[in-house]
């Protein structure tokens, strides 16, 4: 099956009421026939659901979509996005190791690698994504995961994947890709060697900023790792979120469509403006890495960036003079979205590590929605003449 029919027809068993569309199974806990039964299926002799918060048939029907999506074996789903990108680590890693981490990462991704895992005795070294040929300065014989996302956040920075996957096989590391930006429909990282992926299922995947969720995908080993450090701490999703991303999923072909249209139409539009810099989307021409996305993503995303001079006060006069789009923090909603993220998404991310990952005081990040192009051109165009 494509993309879009999986997305739609992968499917929990119908129970004896013969619904069309999946219900919701908002329980805590199940009930068992018998003792044995009860016996068998704590044992892992049978197969069945125990407690919500390891197995619920809700998050199992959205982790078998997103393992198909991905084009990997199995996914767990957790509460957030950020509880799936710790719980990559916290699964995978023990004290004493070691990470190699692209420096163009999110600002929670960043604190938990700079200032949470070092608690646990875990250490890492930032990288520059883009200089392959530097990776290996910062190999130690502990190092055991290379992180890194791509595209990067709030950046864009492309990663070449079949760069960072050969680096990580030749070194016998896990490659942890964050694939939030890009979504299962425009990259599948295990396409090029990833060996797991992780997800805030909060942007795209809902689409609408209604839930929280996230995913971690793979093959089951590395999963029934993640699933076994879920089931001991509880960062489960509940059945409720787990069924509207999974809805959520049969509309997100479309959706990404749509959104990559507007996308690629604001970034051209903005290349024309004389007040405006550094305009950044993987497939405009301009992009520095544009000739690797045009390789490994099928579009080029939800994301815009740009620069508008005057530092941290023109950002902010820029965000209070938009009429239409969302001041919020989120991204890849039905609705456009700005932010500045010197400001919000990296306040707490040390000034000397902003412009290492671009982040420069006016720039500017859009996460363009579904609504009418002119619509959001011209809101975004009335706000630069403040």
């Amino acid at each position: 099956m494509k993309f879009e029919t999986k997305a739609i027809r992968i499917q929990t068993k119908r129970s004896e009421h013969r619904e069309h569309s999946t219900p919701i199974f908002p329980t805590s806990s199940f009930v068992f026939e018998n003792a044995e039964q009860m016996q068998a299926i704590f044992g892992g002799e049978e197969k069945g659901n125990i407690y919500s918060r390891f197995t619920n048939p809700s998050a199992r029907e959205f982790e078998e979509k997103m393992a198909a999506l991905e084009g990997v074996e199995n996914a767990m789903a957790t509460a957030t996005g950020m509880a799936a990108v710790f719980a990559s680590f916290m699964a995978h890693l023990k004290k004493g190791d070691h990470v190699i981490a692209s420096r163009a990462v999110f600002g929670s991704s960043f604190q938990i690698l700079a200032q949470t895992l070092p608690n646990y005795g875990i250490t890492t070294t930032y990288i520059n994504p883009l200089m392959p040929e530097t990776w290996s300065e910062a190999l130690n014989e502990n190092t055991k995961m290379f992180f890194l996302e791509t595209p990067s956040n709030p950046g864009l920075a492309v990663v070449d994947l079949v760069k960072a996957s050969k680096f990580a096989k030749e070194n016998n590391l896990l490659l942890n890709v964050d694939n939030c930006f890009a979504t299962p429909y425009l990259q599948n990282p295990a396409k090029y060697g990833a060996d797991i992926i992780t997800h805030s299922a909060t942007k795209f995947i809902d689409g609408q900023g209604r839930v929280m969720g996230g995913i971690v995908a793979g093959n089951h080993e590395l999963v029934e790792r993640v699933y076994l450090f879920i089931r001991r701490t509880g960062g489960s999703i509940s059945p409720f979120n787990a069924w509207v991303l999974s809805k959520s999923l049969e509309t997100l072909a479309i959706r990404m469509d749509r959104h990559c249209q507007n996308a690629l139409s604001l970034a051209k539009w903005l290349e024309t403006q004389p007040n405006v810099s550094n305009v950044r989307y993987p497939f405009l021409e301009s992009h520095p890495q544009y000739e690797i996305a045009k390789k490994q993503m099928r579009q080029g995303g939800g994301i815009v960036t740009f620069e508008i001079e005057g530092g941290i006060e023109s950002g902010v006069n820029f965000l209070n003079s938009l009429n239409m789009l969302s001041l919020t923090a989120n991204l890849g909603d039905s609705r456009s979205i700005a932010s500045h993220p010197a400001s919000t998404t990296h306040l707490r991310v040390p000034n000397e590590e902003h412009l290492k990952v671009g982040i420069t005081e006016g720039l500017i990040r859009i996460s363009v929605g579904l609504e009418h192009i002119d619509d959001i051109i011209d809101d975004i165009e009335n706000a630069l003449k403040w």
